[in-house]
């Protein structure tokens, strides 16, 4: 009887344990899109080889995202292709750099408007310009792999862009340091079609 009683005691606490230790890690932040699945192609309407696209732009992706970390005051939306090499350097292909969303903000809408600035205030720039550049990674190649990143920060970076893409993200992926409180990602594929 003792044993069943140390056993049950001992259980209960185990419980209680995991509970608590449930209750006190938050859920981590979550990005996504109801655009493609997370990891699947990209569909051709959000790309550079879209319909009616001007040449390097599209139609950026709805997004949203969740699990907020608490002390966020801003947002930054990265978006780069990860298999292109730059200049021989380390840096990847810019594809859009939102930053300074609002905190208020669970996501961006479809079809973000071009503008060095938007209606919220957040700045917007990617090696095309002040513009979302959708995929456009060459028919006869491999599919690339393009990372859309979400970072919560305890700051705002009010750093408007310059006229270098690259120089702009530099500077401002500098800006965050020490100041990222959350980060999430999804992925998507994507070459053009032959």
């Amino acid at each position: 009887m003792k044993r069943i009683l140390l056993f049950s005691a001992l259980f209960l606490s185990a419980v209680s344990f995991s509970q608590a230790q449930t209750a006190a890690t938050p859920s981590p932040m979550t990005l996504s899109t109801t655009a493609f699945p997370d990891g699947s192609r990209i569909p051709i309407k959000f790309s550079q080889a879209a319909p009616g696209a001007a040449p390097g732009e599209g139609t950026s992706p709805a997004l949203t995202w969740t699990n907020v970390p608490a002390g966020t005051q801003s947002f930054l939306l990265h978006m780069h292709d990860v298999d292109v090499t730059r200049n021989k350097t380390t840096d990847d292909q810019l594809h859009w750099l939102v930053w300074n969303i609002p905190a208020t903000a669970t996501g961006l809408p479809e079809g973000v408007p071009k503008g060095a600035q938007l209606k919220d205030g957040s700045y917007q720039i990617s090696a095309t310009g002040l513009v979302y550049r959708g995929p456009g990674a060459a028919a006869n190649g491999p599919l690339h792999h393009y990372i859309f990143e979400i970072y919560a920060l305890d700051t705002k970076v009010n750093l408007p862009p310059t006229t270098d893409a690259f120089e702009t993200r530099t500077k401002v992926m500098q800006a965050i340091q020490g100041h990222v409180l959350g980060k999430a990602a999804y992925s998507g594929l994507f070459k053009r079609p032959e």
